[in-house]
């Protein structure tokens, strides 16, 4: 086993015994193999988009499939190995529409040609030689550049399944895909072709996050600022954590009336601001506190827990088969629901005791997405130009348990009292609950949203930039950006794409970065890891 995806990879170089995030080596070789099986799948979609082939059956199954290699989403070999048996039933289905449509499918790459183990020991033993560490690739820049690329697609890859779930879906940001994983197959292309694939795939993920942004606010509406209770209510209680809009819409619609309380956790968050979730009367707050708590706030929680795609932490037990899953996600013992049917869910919240009384909590606010921000732009902007705002933040980015994380604590807490904090993703749980107070009716604390709204931060940033008739890297404006898993990754690579530069970036580098290849991002984006809160303070504001 070698990974090094995540921040939190051991010593900051790569786990080869277990993940630090608690994958097996098993898991991870069944990944790699998914991974290699993909890329494979992918050659054959490359040369039929040449005679005007694209497969949607293809196209979906390969985000998907991608998804489910995503730190902390799956972690179920049978699931793996399913969906492995699934990529080479397609390729070779797909191998043959290509012919029939007159295009090549004399493919070399052994990835396009390998015939998968019949037993799961087989199956590890083939993911075991295919992964980072069995690449031919031998300079370490390109090899870098290379996994960039792979961890950059597979955070678009994340975005764009959530897009289709909700009907937003472009040929464009498939066929990317598919090009970006078939030329990692390649041995010659230089350096260069690699720098630009890889700002390639940061702005085919600028696509991607608009197409999810109009999914959700066309199916959700606009987010609003809105007041939400930490406290609970006495009753039934069902908790829902991860990122999947449409799932917690499916459950208010199976639960109403049911006598059953909703309650967000981590990035469901922002889900308490969208005008069509918000009018369930029972989903009534948000329950825990940062991520890295989550197996103690699952532990305590008196009610059954529905963990949707993405951002979720093995759990140690089932707590009394409590805890279920949808989508992607997976884990052996843990029950897995399909096509939204959240009868067993239902039934087992029904069955255990809920709250027992109501508790008080204070509240926070969400919901301050572009449409919002924009609503208020000519008082922010007056106030910009009055000297009440000096500079605004945009702390935003992923949570994790690895130490230096409370340096995004200490960063807000000390942030001028002139100045404004933008947030969004799952890092903002470090510091959501502050009460940093308004500056002339604005609040210097702005939730815009989960780590799938980045799209909103970036707009919010471009109509600031046209209000004050300047380029984004001339706005009193700081990224201190926290990352962890892959789809931080499709993010930083848009912002590169679209130029954006000084970003602070912590709370530690990439470990599938080179010194070569940071020193690139250095010099051309003035990229700069995270010291401390004070330093870093005075080197902005001076």
């Amino acid at each position: 086993m070698f990974c090094y995806q995540c921040e939190q990879t051991a010593k900051g170089e790569g786990c080869t015994k277990g993940g630090v995030c608690g994958k097996p080596s098993d898991v991870a070789a069944l990944q790699d193999l998914l991974i290699y099986a993909l890329k494979g799948l992918s050659c054959y979609a490359v040369e039929g988009r040449k005679a005007g082939v694209s497969d949607q059956e293809v196209n979906s199954f390969t985000c998907e499939a991608i998804f489910s290699t995503l730190t902390n989403v799956n972690f179920d070999p049978d699931r793996l190995v399913s969906l492995v048996k699934n990529c080479i039933t397609l390729r070779e289905s797909l191998k043959k529409k290509v012919q029939s449509a007159g295009a090549t499918v004399d493919v070399s790459e052994s990835a396009a040609t390998f015939k998968p183990g019949s037993s799961l020991e087989e199956l590890v033993k083939q993911g075991e030689g295919v992964g980072v560490k069995a690449d031919p690739e031998t300079n370490p820049d390109i090899l870098s550049l290379k996994q960039t690329l792979i961890y950059g697609i597979k955070g678009v890859a994340a975005y764009a399944d959530h897009a289709r779930i909700l009907g937003k879906e472009d040929d464009s940001v498939y066929a990317f895909i598919h090009e970006g994983l078939a030329s990692t197959l390649k041995q010659d292309l230089s350096l260069n072709d690699w720098v630009g694939l890889v700002l390639k795939c940061g702005e085919i993920n600028l696509k991607t996050m608009e197409l999810l942004d109009a999914g959700n606010t066309g199916t959700f509406g606009h987010p609003e600022p809105t007041s939400v209770s930490l406290g609970t209510k006495k009753g039934k209680a069902i908790l829902v954590s991860g990122h999947d809009l449409k799932d917690l819409a499916e459950l208010l619609k199976q639960t109403e009336g049911k006598g059953i309380n909703i309650y967000t956790h981590g990035e469901m968050l922002p889900c308490h601001a969208y005008p069509n979730l918000k009018k369930y009367s029972h989903l009534v707050g948000h329950y825990g506190t940062a991520w890295q708590n989550q197996a103690k706030d699952f532990a305590a929680f008196p009610g059954t827990i529905l963990m949707t795609t993405n951002c979720i932490q093995k759990p140690k037990e089932s707590y009394n088969g409590s805890i279920f899953t949808t989508g992607l996600v997976g884990f052996p013992g843990v029950t897995h629901i399909t096509n939204r049917d959240f009868s067993p869910l239902i039934t087992k919240a029904q069955s255990l005791p809920g709250f027992s009384e109501d508790t008080n909590g204070r509240a926070v606010m969400c919901g301050f997405g572009h449409n919002a921000v924009m609503g208020v732009a000519e008082k922010v902007i007056g106030a910009v130009k009055d000297k009440a705002i000096r500079h605004f933040f945009l702390v935003a980015g992923c949570d994790g348990a690895k130490p230096g994380r409370n340096y995004y604590t200490e960063f807000v807490e000390k942030v001028p009292q002139d100045c404004v904090v933008l947030t969004l993703a799952c890092g903002k749980f470090r510091f959501f609950d502050k009460d940093l107070g308004d500056i002339g009716g604005i609040p210097r604390l702005l939730d815009v949203g989960q780590c799938n709204d980045a799209y909103s931060a970036i707009q919010i940033a471009v109509a600031l930039s046209k209000a004050f008739e300047c380029g984004v890297n001339d706005l009193p404006l700081s990224l201190i950006l926290s990352w962890y898993e892959q789809k931080a990754v499709a993010i930083l690579l848009t912002l590169l794409h679209l130029g954006i530069k000084n970003i602070h970036l912590g709370p530690s580098l990439p470990a599938f970065i080179t010194p070569n290849v940071l020193n690139v991002l250095v010099e051309n984006f003035n990229i700069k890891p995270i010291s401390t809160p004070d330093a870093d303070l005075k080197a902005i504001l001076g």
